[in-house]
């Protein structure tokens, strides 16, 4: 871990929450840390409907940029702990793959969100990510109040669109309204609605609990302390109210809207993308162009002009190796 972090991004991303427990608890705040790198903050007294907050970083080892963005809003918060306006839950999704700064160790943690884990149920991703939705089903376990889970990451690739988000299309309507408004506040350019299965994080919380989730991109990979955090300040503010208000409110200018069109599963060894290296998020494929190509499966744009997201052609067979998405709005 380099040496010149400040003390609340160090201890952050060796996910040490001892120093902000004790100061939330000493506040009467109820406070769990039911495994390593998750901390539970509940405000005193039974009160059904107050909302439920879920913040995760750090699933991606690599994914610097949320790492620091929460370390400084929650050392913040813990200045002034009576402002906490909601129950909330933080997650370090990978500890151990953020201290060695890779992506991960034996396999995507944002894909083990699934009891399906076929070769890779016995990596360490998959006992993390068992430890992690038990901590998130016990945060969630009450039924009556509203539930939210924003999982922040950072892309691989540049991107037309420097922060975008992707929301299970599954999360009831009305509560999908409030959390675009609010993904608008908090300076997401894009919005991709999906509607196909998936094993991350943010589909699993909304499949499996109601919650009005989204896996937020927030930039480029970085090496941790060197991140650009200025970039990020509308999400912080948006995210602190949030958390101050216990209400996510709407405001400035409403993300560009995109559904999923097509899958790319890599499904071989033999699997070829058109896409190269240099390929952003949100490029234009011209309707007709093959994408890609598995053996006899041939992925090929349709009628109309599509947009190629997260490409990337070295996953695992089995997995995804990008989106092709059409604008909507």
């Amino acid at each position: 871990m380099k040496q010149c972090l400040s003390e609340p991004v160090r201890v952050l991303a060796e996910a040490d929450f001892t120093q902000l427990a004790d100061r939330f608890i000493n506040a009467g705040f109820a406070v769990r840390q039911p495994v390593h790198g998750i901390l539970q903050l509940s405000l005193p007294g039974s009160f059904p409907h107050r909302p439920r907050l879920l913040v995760s970083v750090g699933v991606h080892g690599d994914e610097t940029a949320p790492i620091e963005m929460m370390a400084h809003l929650l050392d913040g918060l813990a200045n002034t702990p009576s402002a906490l306006a909601l129950d909330l839950m933080v997650v370090v999704g990978n500890p151990a793959a953020v201290a060695q700064g890779k992506r991960f160790l034996d396999g995507d943690l944002n894909r083990m969100f699934t009891a399906e884990r076929g070769a890779l149920q016995s990596t360490a991703e998959a006992k993390r990510a068992d430890a992690i939705m038990q901590a998130t089903a016990e945060f969630f376990d009450n039924q009556d109040a509203g539930k939210w889970h924003l999982d922040l990451h950072t892309a691989i690739r540049p991107s037309h669109y420097p922060t975008f988000a992707v929301v299970p299309d599954i999360i009831a309507s009305a509560r999908k309204q409030v959390l675009l408004g609010w993904l608008g506040k908090a300076g997401i350019g894009a919005t991709i609605l999906n509607d196909k299965l998936a094993a991350t994080f943010s589909a699993y919380t909304a499949a499996t609990f109601g919650a009005a989730s989204s896996t937020i991109e927030l930039g480029q990979i970085g090496r941790l302390g060197e991140n650009d955090l200025s970039q990020l300040a509308a999400t912080r503010s948006a995210l602190d109210d949030f958390i101050r208000t216990g209400t996510p409110s709407a405001g400035g200018n409403a993300p560009h809207l995109f559904r999923v069109t097509q899958e790319l599963v890599k499904r071989s060894d033999a699997f070829r993308m058109s896409c190269n290296e240099d390929t952003w998020n949100f490029t234009a494929q011209e309707p007709g162009t093959v994408i890609a190509e598995d053996g006899d499966l041939v992925y090929r744009v349709g009628d109309e002009a599509e947009y190629v997201v997260f490409p990337n052609p070295n996953v695992r067979p089995g997995l995804r190796a990008g989106l092709l998405v059409v604008r909507i709005a």
